[in-house]
């Protein structure tokens, strides 16, 4: 194999998300005289754009798909090779691509991503969402369809259910509220009226790339879809597009077959039992089956007793690390979640191999504050340490963990309200040592403030509360508010000029 290598490279980034984008950066603009390389299957990458700093941790920024042309004509010593890996051969140090090429690297930085958690991988009728070719195939599909079924509670089935029209949704989640892994069952009953009223028009475009998930825009390459998985083939090699990013919806029309506008039923504390086709359903002898009337492509029996046919079935259960083509005839250290072990320098078990993103699993000692969720602002910040972890290492510095892992930050937006999660925003691993202050305000503003022995360790604000930077610094600070009590969330009381 080494005697096959065309090139060595100082460093090699697989991945064209925004984890491998921000790393090949770093390591292009810090190295500008040694060669790095981005191996990435498409021919566009995911670029953050409109960076803001909104307070010491928080950030925002936007997700544009650009040709990869772009980094290329920044970095002049950066090359991109447009294939996907087929395999990877740590001893040696070097990369197979599935069209047939080998590539040396001195470092190399896995940023593959992650894939759809299918409900079933054989199924033409169950599609997942993850990058621009399959949201564009979900739209394909929901132009047609006059009733979907929905199944999960995370991030794109939240934006998903609120942006459909001119279709029924059956929402299914395995959870007693909607978005558990973002909200307790309060902020979930705050958001529940806006998912029945009329959707708001945005009254400024949205610049950023209909990703999400994120945006991939049209792309005219052929990249390995999570439908296509879902038809059976192989996933040995990472040829996927990047995830979707914020605002993926917002690019792309999600108007079904009917003419109405939003409607979407919650079947709670469920999940799929059985997918039938119409065939199957027919030929069934299960009495029990008692979906409503009507001639469906499937049906889908959920463990709560219902049945439901419609047109299809989106699929949002969660991700799976994209780690296959790099486990074969090597020793990496996997987590239970699937994704490559990486310590507090993003280094995984094998030598000079780095991993940043969702497809890995960060598995050093956590602050109190922090966790890991495959989130965007997460994979930038990997990216971006990553880069300046190999950098280091290259130049002989010492290196600290960086500051963005001391405090867990994320702003987005779910049904058109701005979402701010801090800390430990939902009480993570605090068991009864917490206690929960909470101020609502129907249709304006929901605060949630998580108190662990007298000190504010996580906060859930939803709406312009304009408190997402006092609350970040008192949770840093860790000063006791004991003495404050339920006057903390006094809405008389402007804490924001109290704790200046």
């Amino acid at each position: 194999m080494e005697s096959k290598k065309e090139k060595t490279f100082k460093f090699v980034v697989v991945g064209g998300g925004i984890a491998g984008v921000t790393c090949v950066e770093q390591l292009s603009s810090q190295f500008p005289s040694e060669d790095v390389a981005l191996i990435t299957a498409g021919s566009h990458i995911k670029a953050v754009t409109n960076y803001k700093q909104v307070s010491r941790r928080l950030e925002e920024f936007d997700v544009e798909e650009k040709p990869s042309s772009v980094l290329k004509e920044k970095f002049p010593n950066l090359t991109i090779i447009h294939s996907a890996v087929k395999s990877l051969h740590t001893q040696t140090h070097c990369l197979e691509t599935t069209d047939g090429r080998v590539f040396g690297y001195e470092k190399l930085c896995i940023c593959s991503g992650a894939r759809p958690k299918l409900l079933t991988q054989e199924n033409p009728h169950v599609l997942g969402i993850r990058d621009t070719d399959s949201a564009q195939e979900f739209q394909k599909r929901l132009s047609k369809a006059k009733r979907i079924v929905v199944v999960g509670n995370g991030g794109i089935a939240l934006e998903l259910v609120y942006e459909v029209r001119g279709c029924e949704v059956i929402w299914a989640v395995k959870d007693k509220a909607i978005g558990n892994t973002f909200f307790d069952a309060g902020a979930a009953q705050f958001l529940i009226p806006s998912l029945e009223a009329e959707k708001e028009e945005a009254t400024a475009p949205c610049k950023r790339q209909r990703y999400t998930t994120e945006d991939p825009a049209p792309d005219s390459t052929r990249t390995f879809t999570a439908d296509e998985y879902s038809r059976g083939q192989n996933p040995g090699s990472v040829e996927s597009g990047s995830a979707l990013g914020p605002d993926w919806h917002r690019g792309i029309e999600l108007q079904g077959a009917e003419q109405v506008s939003r409607r979407v039923s919650v079947e709670y504390q469920c999940e799929v039992k059985h997918i039938f086709t119409s065939e199957e359903f027919l030929l069934s002898s299960k009495q029990t089956l008692k979906p409503d009337t009507g001639s469906w492509p499937v049906f889908v029996q959920l463990t709560n007793g219902g049945t439901f046919g419609c047109d299809f079935v989106v699929s949002a259960t969660g991700v799976i690390p994209n780690t296959e083509p790099f486990l074969h005839s090597n020793n990496f250290s996997l987590a239970d979640d699937g994704g490559l072990q990486v310590d507090d320098h993003m280094m995984t078990s094998e030598s000079d191999v780095y991993a940043a993103g969702d497809v890995c699993t960060a598995c050093w000692e956590h602050s109190p504050l922090w966790q890991q969720m495959r989130l965007w602002t997460q994979a930038r910040q990997m990216g971006w340490y990553a880069g300046r972890c190999m950098a280091a290492d290259v130049l002989s510095e010492p290196i600290e963990l960086d500051f963005c892992f001391e405090l867990f930050s994320h702003v987005t937006k779910f049904f058109n309200h701005k979402v701010v999660l801090l800390g430990k925003f939902n009480a993570q691993g605090l068991g009864s040592d917490h206690e929960l202050l909470v101020r609502c305000t129907k249709g304006q503003e929901y605060i949630k403030v998580v108190l662990s022995r007298g000190r504010m360790v996580g906060a859930v604000l939803i709406g312009e509360t304009d408190l997402e930077e006092t609350f970040e610094n008192l949770i840093l600070n860790q000063m006791d508010l004991t003495a404050y009590g339920e006057e903390l969330l006094n809405p008389n009381v402007d804490i924001e000029d109290y704790f200046d």
